[in-house]
Order: structure tokens, then sequence, then C-alpha cells
């Protein structure tokens, strides 16, 4: 144990014999540049170029919170891929229209869906919608 108040100089802090600290393979495996390579990523031959596939995957549509999965799941609601499209395109038309938060009615259910982040928050079966009052939403948008 060191006695702090002993310590004079920065000398005293060091160890009179250090012990032999085992430096890195810096040989083995590939090189980052590699690596990201590999995994389709950035690398300092393609910084700034528009890659249309992750572009793609961007700008897809809707996600479902894990709410309004339980909810789904909890009612037998579910969706085709032709009701998916379409639930993309209107969300695409609130978009367009400023909305932030929009009602989607679709096929006997409802859907509370937040614009901005294109994600489904909740869903609802005609048997819920019955007296229900839709709060917080700017827009309706009727499949």
């Amino acid at each position: 144990m060191v006695d702090l108040k002993k310590i004079q100089t920065l000398d005293q802090l060091v160890p009179q014999q250090p012990g032999k600290v085992k430096q890195p393979d810096l040989g083995a495996g590939p090189s980052f540049k590699e690596t990201l390579g590999n995994l389709g990523g950035t690398t300092p031959a393609n910084i700034g170029a528009v890659n249309p596939q992750g572009l793609a995957k961007a700008m897809e549509g809707v996600k479902f919170s894990n709410h309004a999965i339980e909810r789904m799941r909890t009612r037998g609601i579910s969706y085709s891929p032709e009701d998916i499209t379409k639930l993309n395109d209107a969300v695409a038309r609130a978009a367009a229209k400023g909305s932030k938060d929009s009602l989607v009615l679709m096929n006997d259910s409802a859907l509370i869906v937040s614009v901005k982040n294109k994600t489904v928050v909740t869903v609802m079966d005609k048997n819920a919608l019955k007296e229900n009052v839709f709060t917080n939403i700017d827009s309706t948008v009727v499949i």
C-alpha cells in the first residue's frame, strides 16, 4: 500500500520493476476496412454514395409496436400483404397532408398510427370500436 502523503513526485508512483505488458498481435485477422466491406458498411471508397437498397429499407412501410402486436394477437386480428400495402398508402397520404397521429379504419378494425414514426401504436377490432372516443389524433383515413 502506498501512503499518498509521502508521495512527492510522479516517479514515486511508478513501480520500480514494471511487469511486462503483452502487446496485441496486430497482424492477425482482417483489417477494419475489410470487416466493414464484408458487412456492406461504409468504407472510405463509398462514403457519400447513396445505397439504393439501404434507402429502400429506410423508406419501408409501417412498423407495429409491441403493444399493437399484442392487441392483434389477443383480438385475433391479422392483415394480408395487400392490407399492409393499403395501410402504407394510407399513412403516406396522411403524411402528405401533414398529419402526426392518425386513426386508420380498415377491415372492421381501427389502427392508431404515429405518422411521423410510421408506427402502428394500437389496433382495435369492431367490438372495441363501439362507443369509443379517439383522442390525440389529427386525421382519419378510411380504407
